[in-house]
């Protein structure tokens, strides 16, 4: 499937802003199962200076320096991007053997388990979240058998509700008023996989806006979305889930960014110089399939 994306990321301060210093991710990255065939940014103030580069996990971080007076920042990002359904797969093995494999496992890569194993900035461990969990792996369940019965638990038991929590939320929260968005679910999920020992991280991007005819529309199809990648070891290495929608990722999600948690992928963050207030980032996302040649 290929698809059009155009993304439209917002900031409106109160008083003039005289220097900023930002990080913009909303550009797509090209990986196992996805390609970017296109991809353009433009920034306002247009006055402002852009730098491309990497960050450690090896998402696209555009560095913007902006040193005009403004009291609005705009980024406006369209691509065109490609993607692939996971191949097939039969069968996972048992979640502990997976757990005992990551403890075993000496890769420090950018996408090594290690580094989604433990507690990250925002995703803790509590045993709330993990006694959830463990309903739904029993002694020697295959691995991605216990994931997507916990994905559809998530999404069952807990209600989408856009009021409820804010970027700074931290799971238990979530878990405990039983409400949030896509990025509640994500770090609720990380949680706790992660307090049973099994690597799993936070992915940001887009999830198609209109669904095929005859479908019902998805969960945090029009801003940034976010789900689970979880490990089934290195034979089968990353899957992915969305706990959001109950669903196993096919090719109506692309990928922009993944990390530890929402702290490692924002779509804005930076500095910025004012004595007034800042509103918050707004991102406005426009995903659907481009047109047949």
């Amino acid at each position: 499937m290929i698809f059009d994306l155009r993304v439209l990321t917002f900031s409106t301060y109160e008083q003039d802003v005289p220097f900023a210093r930002h990080v913009l991710r909303t550009v797509p990255i090209d990986r196992p199962g996805q390609r970017v065939l296109s991809c353009t940014t433009q920034v306002e103030p247009a006055s402002s200076h852009l730098k491309q580069g990497k960050d450690f996990f090896g998402n696209a971080d555009l560095s913007i320096v902006c040193s005009e007076p403004h009291r609005r920042f705009t980024g406006r990002t369209h691509a065109r991007v490609e993607v692939l359904p996971p191949p097939p797969v039969s069968g996972s093995p048992a979640w502990e053997d997976v757990a005992m494999e990551a403890l075993s496992q000496k890769d420090l890569s950018a996408l090594a388990p290690a580094h989604f194993l433990y507690p990250s900035r925002l995703v803790g461990v509590p045993d709330t979240i993990k006694t959830y969990t463990q309903a739904s792996f029993p002694p020697r369940r295959p691995i991605r058998e216990a994931v997507h019965e916990l994905n559809a638990r998530l999404r069952a038991d807990i209600a989408y509700d856009a009021e409820a929590t804010t970027a700074a939320t931290r799971p238990e929260e979530a878990f405990r008023l039983r409400r949030g968005v896509c990025q509640d679910y994500a770090h609720i999920m990380i949680s706790g996989l992660r307090a049973l020992g099994l690597p799993a991280a936070y992915v940001s991007g887009f999830i198609r806006t209109l669904p095929p005819p005859g479908q019902a529309r998805l969960e945090g199809a029009d801003s940034m979305h976010a789900w689970v990648v979880a490990w089934a070891g290195a034979e089968q290495g990353w899957f992915s889930i969305d706990p959001t929608n109950a669903l196993v990722v096919q090719d109506e999600h692309v990928v922009v960014a993944i990390g530890r948690d929402y702290a490692d992928v924002a779509p804005l963050d930076g500095v910025i110089i004012t004595t007034g207030r800042q509103s918050a980032v707004d991102v406005v996302v426009d995903m659907a399939p481009a047109p047949q040649t």
